[in-house]
């Protein structure tokens, strides 16, 4: 599935794998974020962080009539306050879809599958 985008010169269609990479790489790019998770680690049997090519596997993104919702499962890091590296994580993917693809999220939820201990 694809978000379509319509302009006057015809329609954009921007595909739910290119919507995970730049939420995945703006989730990844905060302070105390040590990646992303996987949502379904049980069946899809990875117990570790996932590699840019993996995104779209701890991103789930659901169609609405005036924009998407977003899910986002990252790991963080041991020592740091999980509540405001969350409201970093909404408020920079959030703007990157924006800014990037021009879709608008109405929410973007986040999920912390993880704890890890950051490396010095």
């Amino acid at each position: 599935m694809a978000v379509k985008i319509k302009t006057k010169n015809g329609t954009i269609e921007v595909s739910n794998d290119v919507i995970a990479t730049v939420v995945g790489s703006a989730a990844t790019d905060n302070y105390g974020v040590v990646g992303m998770a996987s949502k379904n680690q049980i069946r899809d049997n990875i117990n570790e962080i996932l590699k840019r090519e993996n995104y779209a596997r701890g991103v789930v993104i659901k169609q609405e009539d005036n924009g998407v919702a977003i899910d986002v499962y990252i790991v963080v890091g041991y020592g740091t306050k999980i509540s405001e590296i969350s409201k970093n994580v909404q408020s920079k993917v959030k703007y990157n879809l924006e800014s990037m693809l021009g879709i608008s999220a109405n929410s973007v939820n986040v999920f912390v599958q993880g704890v890890k201990a950051l490396s010095d």
